[in-house]
């Protein structure tokens, strides 16, 4: 990634196999998401690592841009692995991608390959999202027979707005680099030996900004953004949706078909 963490340590967030790693580089710091051979899917422990990591980083100041990535070169991450969405999907996930979307400091998702599934919404709760051609992404939620929890189609409403919302939820179509920076997903599209560069660049200029500044115009431009979901209206539909996401995850439905995905992942090829 950018020169400034050459030479510096990751260290693991917990000490699970496969825990993110993170680094600290003076103010700044990188946090890699480490399952390459497994798409760096998340499992719970990860959120609850993560969930740690960003209410350390939302208090402890000192902070003044957040890069995340992937380990290798294909995936970005997948997302919460599949299991863990039968057996143990909960509100974390959503809080921990709540607690990111609010960090008080510029947050970069640096996608070294594709994203998936609830790795999109890990990229949107990101201010700026850099990647290169090549990479995909999809969100399989309607697939699995899944509801998605408010705050993520929230990020999806707010970020990229209801046509290419309404494309990625409600048919989990797989879209591609070109159209992923059409629709607004992709803040920039770089080749892929120029990504660190760019992503160093943000850095560079990040430094060079007043940092109590950009934490309150951070919190302003989010509140505008969701502004008309704050109305009465906005605040019913977004009870409507939660309602709506416990009763599929609760379903029986979500449970067969998440089982017969489970079921083909483990057949031999």
């Amino acid at each position: 990634m950018a020169d400034r963490f050459a030479g510096v340590a990751a260290e693991p967030l917990a000490a699970h196999a496969g825990a993110p790693l993170a680094q600290r580089a003076g103010n700044l710091v990188r946090l890699t998401l480490n399952r390459p051979a497994e798409h760096n899917r998340l499992d719970p422990a990860d959120v609850d690592a993560l969930l740690a990591l960003f209410e350390q980083l939302a208090t402890g100041g000192g902070t003044r841009a957040l890069v995340i990535t992937g380990a290798g070169e294909k995936t970005f991450s997948s997302g919460y692995t599949l299991q863990a969405i039968v057996d143990e999907l909960d509100a974390r996930f959503e809080r921990m991608l709540d607690a990111l979307e609010t960090l008080p400091f510029p947050t970069i998702a640096a996608l070294n390959g594709s994203v998936y599934g609830g790795a999109t919404d890990l990229a949107l709760c990101c201010d700026f999202r850099i990647g290169s051609p090549g990479l995909k992404m999809f969100m399989p939620a309607a697939k699995f027979g899944l509801h998605y929890y408010p705050g993520g189609l929230r990020r999806y409403l707010t970020r990229l707005g209801l046509p290419a919302a309404s494309k990625l939820m409600l048919t989990a179509m797989t879209i591609e680099s070109d159209e992923m920076l059409r629709i607004g997903f992709l803040t920039d599209l770089v080749p892929r030996d120029a990504l660190c560069t760019r992503v160093d660049a943000y850095l560079d200029n990040i430094s060079r900004t007043a940092p109590g500044v950009v934490a309150q115009m951070k919190q302003h431009l989010h509140a505008l953004a969701r502004a008309g979901l704050e109305s009465e209206a906005g605040r019913a539909a977004m009870a409507s949706m939660a309602d709506a996401y416990r009763e599929s995850l609760a379903s029986e439905e979500l449970r067969a078909r998440l089982a017969r995905l489970l079921d083909e992942k483990r057949r031999p090829q």
